[in-house]
């Protein structure tokens, strides 16, 4: 069980949201690191592993002309992969990955190439959507070496989001407690 999986599930629980997991190139890797995590059923709703490009149009809602132009493994398919997902499974907060694992390349991208997204809810009492945030990843290694750097990464991405809006609810409070605005 990964440390940042762990955190990831105590955080959403206290929280009391949820959590939905879209893959491709991971093949429900990360799916499998939250429910190691005991007690992840009280924030982690459940996963699609869309790793032929045709169910990521037609389980997750990409975009299909996106699809055709850009293929699978580009930022906007991720960042629609987190989207759609969050959406199809009644989540709060949706993640992604698609990329290149190996051995060879594909949508004219070279083996490494990942992009890892979150979405996320419209952040309350604060005045702003927090939407998606996409991170491209460039990695080295076999393809069991980036597989597990891409679980790795979109799950530290989503434990900077949710740490980020934590921290940014707890100062809106204190400035409210102590009269400011």
């Amino acid at each position: 069980m990964s440390s940042t999986a762990a955190d990831v599930v105590r955080l959403l629980t206290v929280r009391g949201e949820t959590l939905a997991v879209a893959e491709s190139l991971t093949g429900g890797m990360v799916a499998a690191a939250l429910t190691a995590v005991p007690g992840a059923s009280q924030a982690f709703r459940g996963s699609v592993t869309a790793y032929a490009t045709e169910l990521k149009r037609e389980l997750l809602g990409v975009d299909g002309e996106l699809l055709a132009v850009r293929g699978a493994v580009d930022p906007q398919v991720a960042a629609r992969m987190a989207a759609g997902v969050r959406t199809a499974l009644g989540a709060d907060w949706g993640i992604a990955t698609t990329g290149v694992a190996g051995p060879d390349p594909q949508d004219g991208q070279p083996v490494g190439t990942v992009f890892v997204a979150v979405d996320g809810p419209v952040a309350s009492g604060v005045g702003r959507a927090h939407g998606g945030k996409v991170e491209a990843l460039r990695l080295n290694g076999d393809r069991a070496e980036i597989r597990m750097e891409s679980v790795r990464s979109v799950l530290a991405l989503l434990l900077r989001e949710l740490a980020s809006e934590q921290t940014g609810n707890e100062r809106a409070q204190d400035t409210e407690r102590n009269g400011g605005f």
